[in-house]
C-alpha cells in the first residue's frame, strides 16, 4: 500500500509539470502525459521481467533479453539518424553488439569478475547502461555525419578529384561527428562528483549502499560508458561512411 501511495505522489510531480506547460502554453501537455504513461508502464514491465530473469537465473533467457534490448536500441538509433540509409539497422546493431561485448568482456574478466559472465544480475543491467548511453552518442554522431556529408558534396568531390581516397575525403566530417557524439559523455565525466551525483550512484545511495561502494561502482560504470560509446560511435560512423559511396566511389545522397 505504501508503494502505491508513493507512486501516486510521484505521479504528482508529472501532474505539476503538465500544469506548468499548460500555464505557459508550451504545448507539451500531451507529450508529457504520454511520456509519463509509457515510462511507468515500461518500467513496471521491466521490473516483472527482471524479477523473472533473476529468479530463473537461466543464461539463455538472459541472452534473449539482451538480444531484444539490442534490437530495439538499434531501431531507435536508426530512426534518430535517418530512415533513408540502406542497411543502417544491421550496421548499428553490429556496432552495438561489438562495442557492448568488448566492454562487458573487459569489465567481467578484469574488474567485476562475477561467478558467471551470464549472471542476469550483472549482464542485463550493465548491458542496459551501455546501450542507453551508446544510443545517444551514436545517434548524435550519425545525425551530424549524415547532415555534414549531404551538405558538402562539392568539397568531397574536390578532394576525390585531387586524388584523395573516399576515407580521406570524408575524414574531417567523421572526426567532427565522433567528437560531437562523445562530447556529452566527456562533459559529464569532467563535472561528475563536483556539481552532480550520477543517477546510478544516487540510486545505490537511496538503496542504503555504502557511499564508498557506490562510488567504486560508479567509476566502473562511467569508464564502461566512455569506452563503449567511443567504440560504437567509431563503428557506426564507419558504416555510414561506407554507405555514402558506391563501389565506383560516387556519392550517395539521402
Amino acid at each position: 500500500m505504501d508503494s502505491l501511495l508513493q507512486l501516486a505522489l510521484a505521479l504528482g510531480m508529472m501532474a505539476i509539470a503538465i500544469a506548468l506547460s499548460a500555464w505557459q502554453k508550451l504545448g507539451l501537455e500531451w507529450s508529457l502525459a504520454l511520456a509519463t504513461g509509457r515510462s511507468v508502464l515500461q518500467l513496471i514491465v521491466l521490473g516483472y521481467v527482471l524479477d523473472i530473469a533473476f529468479a530463473a537465473n537461466n543464461p539463455w533467457l538472459s541472452l534473449v533479453l539482451v538480444g531484444v534490448m539490442l534490437i530495439v536500441t538499434a531501431i531507435v538509433t536508426r530512426n534518430r539518424i535517418s530512415q533513408k540509409i540502406p542497411k543502417l539497422v544491421p550496421i548499428v546493431a553490429a556496432s552495438l553488439l561489438i562495442g557492448t561485448a568488448l566492454t562487458l568482456v573487459y569489465t567481467s574478466l578484469l574488474v567485476i569478475q562475477p561467478a558467471s559472465w551470464l549472471d542476469p544480475q550483472y549482464l542485463i543491467p550493465l548491458t542496459g547502461i551501455i546501450l542507453g548511453n551508446a544510443m545517444n552518442g551514436a545517434a548524435i554522431a550519425g545525425d551530424r555525419l549524415v547532415n555534414s556529408l549531404n551538405a558538402s558534396p562539392m568539397e568531397i568531390e574536390t578532394h576525390l578529384s585531387l586524388g584523395a581516397t573516399t576515407a580521406q575525403a570524408i575524414a574531417p566530417y567523421r572526426r567532427d561527428a565522433i567528437r560531437a557524439g562523445l562530447l556529452p559523455t566527456i562533459n559529464t565525466a569532467t563535472i561528475i562528483g563536483l556539481s552532480t551525483v550520477p543517477t546510478f550512484m544516487a540510486a545505490q545511495l537511496l538503496g542504503n549502499v555504502s557511499p564508498l561502494t557506490a562510488t567504486a561502482y560508479q567509476i566502473v560504470v562511467l569508464f564502461m560508458i566512455i569506452l563503449s560509446t567511443l567504440i560504437i560511435t567509431l563503428l557506426v560512423t564507419y558504416g555510414i561512411c561506407q554507405q555514402h559511396f558506391t563501389q565506383d566511389a560516387q556519392l550517395n545522397f539521402w
